[in-house]
This record gives structure tokens, sequence and C-alpha cells, in this order.
């Protein structure tokens, strides 16, 4: 399987678990929608009053290496955790769906001292500067821990 395709068939498993996220949000919040193609602010979208996006990242390696990736740039831009408007982020790691704010997220970096890593992902053309985080450590850091 070539980078293009692997980047298409990642893009529609993380697609189905936007779904599943949007169900759990639309039980809080009905006209809530995931919005399509690439949005910098977020993957699914909560209208006025709230005016609130969640970002949604599907990590199924996890499982195997133990850790979450949390990115801060790509391709030599600041992305992901560094730039979202996302009020919640929601990683599901084929376990569970762990629930988690940008804010407590980037204390806990802190907190830890942690240090990014650079590599390019699998499906990736251009490398990534991200964190690679115990799953323990996120989960701990969690507002909710759904599982799957």
């Amino acid at each position: 399987m070539n980078a293009h395709d692997t980047f298409k068939s990642d893009l529609n498993r993380g697609k189905k678990v936007e779904r599943k996220v949007l169900e759990m949000v639309r039980a809080i919040y009905p006209e809530a929608y995931i919005v399509d193609g690439y949005c910098k602010d977020g993957d699914i979208y909560i209208p006025p009053p709230e005016d609130d996006w969640v970002e949604v990242k599907y990590d199924p390696m996890s499982k195997q290496t133990g850790n979450i990736v949390i990115e801060i740039e790509f391709n030599g831009k600041p992305s992901a955790l560094a730039t979202t408007k996302s009020y919640r982020w929601v990683f599901f790691t084929d376990d569970e769906y762990i629930i988690a704010s940008p804010e407590r997220l980037k204390k806990m970096i802190e907190d830890n001292n942690l240090k990014p890593a650079k590599f390019t992902g699998r499906g990736d053309t251009c490398p990534k500067l991200a964190y690679l985080v115990k799953k323990k450590l996120v989960m701990d850091t969690a507002i909710l821990i759904i599982n799957a």
C-alpha cells in the first residue's frame, strides 16, 4: 500500500470515528455537525449559543505503542494543539474515547516537561512535530473516558 492509499484508508477510518463522536455530541447538542473537508478550527461544530468546536483524533497505534500522538507542527507550520480552537479533543484508541480539553493537555505537557519528536507519520508526505504521550498520562488528564 502506497502513502496515498494509506492516507485514504486512514481518512476513511477517521471519518467513521468522527460520525460516532458526532452521535455522542448530538445527545447534548442536537444541532452539531461535522465540517466537511479540512477545517483548522475542528472536526465537529456546535452552533451558537455554544459556538464551540470538537477535534477528533483517531490513534489506533496507541494500542501497540502505549502512546497518544499530540501534534503541534506539520510541514514546518504550527498545527493541531498549537493552533486549535476546539474546546474539546476526543482521542479514539479503538478501546476508548478519551475526552480532554486543550488547556489540560498543554498543562500536562508543561507539568511533565515533555519534549516533542519529529517524524513522518504513516500516510504523511511531510514531517510533523508531536508529543508522544503515555496513554495513561492522557487518561489521567481526561475530563471523561468512555469505553468503546
